[in-house]
């Protein structure tokens, strides 16, 4: 059972800057497509960027084109998404989530992924 960790949330003003990273201290996530999903208070789950196991592919939301950024560094073993010019809306539980698929391709639906992290809060507020 592959277990996620996800941390690097808070709370930041308007504007500002945070670096969510998702990683595995058991098994190697670099043979896993990874997507990091937000899910507002009283909203569904939805889809903010993914990575193909490849390194080759990546996706990132409409609203969050140009502020978010998904990266790996297997060496690591750890999946980052760097987030700037935060906005309020912004605002919910950050999921990261992985599936076994090899290859060039990632998705950005949840019911697309097996596995799941607890999540880690993000608040962006005056």
């Amino acid at each position: 059972q592959l277990q996620l960790v996800e941390s690097g949330g808070g709370v930041v003003q308007p504007g500002g800057s945070l670096r969510l990273s998702c990683t595995s201290s058991a098994v190697g996530l670099n043979i896993y497509a990874i997507g990091w999903f937000r899910q507002a208070p009283g909203k569904e789950r939805e889809g903010m960027s993914c990575i193909s196991s490849s390194n080759g592919i990546t996706w990132h939301a409409d609203s969050v084109t140009g502020r978010f950024t998904i990266s790996r560094d297997n060496a690591k073993n750890t999946i980052y998404m760097q987030m700037n010019n935060l906005k309020p809306e912004d605002t919910g539980v950050y999921y990261c989530a992985a599936v076994n698929v090899h290859g060039f391709y990632c998705s950005g639906r949840p019911d697309e992924y097996d596995y799941w992290g607890q999540g880690t809060q993000v608040t962006v507020s005056p």
